[in-house]
């Protein structure tokens, strides 16, 4: 007879791998709960995360970091707004080899399924299993989040988020550059390593602006990019389809609960998301993952992994960063979307204010670089 599942992971995606690998190091059994196999005509992903030293350092240790070649290091980062503001973060600056880490999404989940595939606690299933636990980690459309009746509060953006990868005349020198301008959030994210002129975009436009660049020529397109990020690479090439989908802030009610007779926990984007302008929602939800892992590592022996008493340890030390988070970027996405007038100068003298600002630019970097203890 086969042993009992300990807890059933629903989302095999960079979260659910990555807590399922952390709970099995713990001895515990875990199914894994694969979604459908995605079609072989299907467009190649052209997402990058931004990932930062905490991260890279729970994937490390679980070989689930990709090859250098899929992860270039951030050693800058320049922000400029609409009418003179600018900001500047360096690795060296902040004493840290980098500030963050571009890595290609389907090299990290290449390398998180291997590191599944050799770990004989881990059963990848079809369909969902009976256990004492169940964690969601099936992302913003999660369908067993309705499914156990949760509660998930939306707010969405008026605006889509447009990505591709590009091949630029000038290397990019493992600067991630960001443009606040007219509504529109324009982020380059390098990528090929040091010698690299390739870079991902993420690119935050009104609704009605993404269907029109979406429709454009490939030519048309990067000569808007060229536009919109005034030539800081020189000229560009798009090297990939155009991928697009809707931007929200939103958060579950509830991250842990029962549901008929079984306890549930939620993770990554199936409890939270945020708008991408901070890099940080893989972020939050490996911190989650992490943090789950933890509370069920410490637990008295005599406890199920489903102890509400438990997960509720865990909901609320994860709620409170990610609502910090969530204003964080609400707060900036905002007071970008305001159109010119006495509101611009102020947030681009803002910007130039906290340029000079010592301590506290210092503390931010350090917080967005998941160095928050040091």
């Amino acid at each position: 007879m086969a042993q009992p599942f300990d807890v059933c992971i629903r989302g095999a995606g960079v979260v659910g791998r990555t807590l399922a690998l952390l709970l099995a190091r713990d001895r515990l059994r875990v199914a894994l709960v694969a979604g459908p196999t995605a079609p072989a005509a299907a467009a190649a992903d052209v997402r990058a995360y931004a990932l930062n030293a905490a991260a890279r350092a729970l994937l490390e240790s679980l070989r689930g970091w990709p090859i250098d070649a899929f992860a270039t290091a951030v050693l800058g980062m320049q922000v400029c707004g609409d009418d003179g503001g600018e900001v500047n973060f360096s690795a060296a600056a902040q004493g840290v080899p980098a500030l963050a880490w571009i890595v290609d999404v389907p090299a990290l989940e290449a390398q998180l399924a291997e590191a599944v595939r050799y770990q004989p606690l881990v059963e990848v299933v079809d369909a969902p299993q009976s256990a004492a636990l169940t964690v969601i980690c099936e992302g913003r459309a999660s369908s067993a989040r309705a499914e156990f009746g949760i509660d998930f509060d939306v707010t969405p953006y008026p605006q889509r988020a447009i990505a591709a990868r590009l091949v630029c005349e000038k290397p990019h020198g493992q600067i991630a550059r960001q443009w606040f301008a007219n509504n529109e959030i324009l982020a380059f994210l390098p990528l090929g390593g040091d010698q690299g002129n390739s870079v991902a975009i993420v690119w935050s436009v009104p609704q009605e602006r993404a269907a029109q660049l979406l429709a454009l020529s490939p030519e048309e397109f990067a000569r808007q990019l060229g536009v919109a990020s005034h030539n800081a690479l020189g000229t560009l090439t798009l090297d990939s389809e155009r991928a697009a989908w809707p931007l929200q802030l939103a958060r579950a009610v509830r991250w842990v609960g029962t549901h008929a007779g079984k306890s549930w926990a939620l993770a990554g984007d199936a409890a939270h998301t945020v708008h991408p302008l901070a890099g940080q929602g893989l972020n939050l939800g490996l911190a989650d993952a992490a943090e789950l892992a933890g509370v069920l590592h410490a637990r008295d022996y005599w406890r199920s992994v489903g102890d509400l008493r438990l997960l509720r340890r865990y909901e609320r030390a994860r709620k409170a960063e990610v609502l910090s988070m969530g204003l964080a970027t609400d707060g900036l996405q905002q007071l970008f979307a305001r159109g010119a007038g006495p509101l611009q100068a102020l947030r681009n003298w803002g910007m130039n204010g906290f340029e000079h600002s010592g301590p506290l630019k210092t503390w931010l970097a350090r917080q967005a670089m998941g160095l928050r203890r040091t």
